[in-house]
Parts: C-alpha cells; structure tokens; sequence
C-alpha cells in the first residue's frame, strides 16, 4: 500500500499513538502514522500489485523452511525512534519475530524491506522513509522496485552508517540477497509486467492531505 503524500503539513493536528490504533483496528482503510500524523492509504496499480506478489511468492516458497517470516502489504511495522507506524509492501522478519510491547498485530523487527516506487512516492521512499527504516536494530537490506520500467535499486548494509548501492536494469540480471542467501532473477519480479500499460507522466496517486481532524 501507498501513503498519499501532504503539500500542507501546516494544517496537520497531532494524534497520539493510541489514538491512532484506536481508529486504525476499526478502520476498513490503511492508514500511516508520521509523529503525530496519520496518512491515508491506497491500493497501487496493477503492475504495483503484481511485483509485490510476485516478489512476496518468490521469498515466501524460498524461504518457507528456514527461519524467516514473510509479510506483505497488511502487516503493520512500528518505528519507535521516528514515531512511525507503516506498512512496508514486503517485509522479511527472522524468526522469533518482535512485537510491540502490548500489541499482538505490530511488528518491530524487519530484516528486509522492500517498496515497490510510485511517482509520488518514489522521493519518500528512498529518503525519508529510508531515513526512518534505518533507525531499526534489525533493519539490514533494502529493495527499491520500479515499477514503469524494470529497475531495482538494492542496498545493504555493511556497518553502522555504510550501506551499499546496487542497480539492476537487465532482463538477464540476478539479484542476490544477501540478508537471507537468496538469488531473485529479475524477470521472476517482473513476470506478467506490461510496462505498455504505464503512463509514467502521470501517477496513480492524488497528493492527497492527511486527515485534519481536532487534536487527540
């Protein structure tokens, strides 16, 4: 899922977390919790959806008898140095995984993350989203899938404050993951991807403005 993205941060109130979570179970939409700002989310075009499943099948088979738990779309991620609640298109969790202290539905401890980039969202992702994701203990390996044209934009951590970057742009290209030994051909990624159906000038999203509502 996709947070729709303010232009008018000066009009936002502030909700507590357990604010948040209060509306957040009863509610039939996705919502992320920036510090005090909850963000509606949408559903992604068909290719968005399409590479999430496709990379979220490939990790689940892959990894169904090692010590790992997949999660795509609907789990709910909490970043407590950030005050952040979100929900990361696919996440890889080692096994025990964490939760939230007195939350049975919030996980703390990703191992990989990845974010399948849509044109208003592609700037956050790969910044301030980022930014956020690397502020986690557990937190190692980072995927950023394009979704208009077949690019994938890896990093992997080496030490604290030193990432790596990798490109891959070839059909024939082989990712390795390195968190969880995996190799992921790109065209298993982008099976049944047809980037005719795009227009990359335009975006799925409106630049929606959070919920502005009284202070809770």
């Amino acid at each position: 899922m996709i947070a729709q993205l303010d232009k008018h941060p000066q009009s936002l109130v502030v909700y507590s977390p357990e604010a948040y979570l209060d509306r957040e179970v009863n509610s039939d939409q996705r919502h992320e919790y920036r510090d005090g700002v909850i963000i509606p989310m949408t559903g992604g075009t068909p290719n968005h959806n399409d590479i999430t499943g496709n990379l979220y099948i490939v990790l689940k088979l892959a990894l169904r008898h090692r010590n790992y738990r997949v999660f795509q779309a609907d789990q709910r991620l909490w970043i407590p140095e950030r005050r952040m609640y979100t929900y990361p298109d696919v996440m890889v969790l080692p096994k025990p995984i964490e939760l939230q202290a007195g939350r049975k539905d919030t996980v703390t401890n990703p191992l990989l993350i990845a974010e399948v980039l849509s044109k208003s969202t592609r700037n956050y992702d790969g910044g301030e989203k980022f930014a956020a994701y690397r502020t986690i203990p557990s937190f190692q390996e980072y995927l950023l899938i394009d979704q208009y044209e077949m690019r994938v934009e890896q990093f992997i951590k080496l030490e604290d404050c030193e990432w790596r970057f990798l490109e891959y742009r070839k059909p024939e290209s082989t990712l390795q993951l390195k968190t969880v030994e995996l190799t992921l051909q790109l065209t298993d990624l982008y099976s049944n991807i047809d980037f005719s159906e795009m227009d990359s000038s335009t975006d799925e999203l409106a630049m929606n403005q959070p919920e502005d509502q009284q202070n809770i």
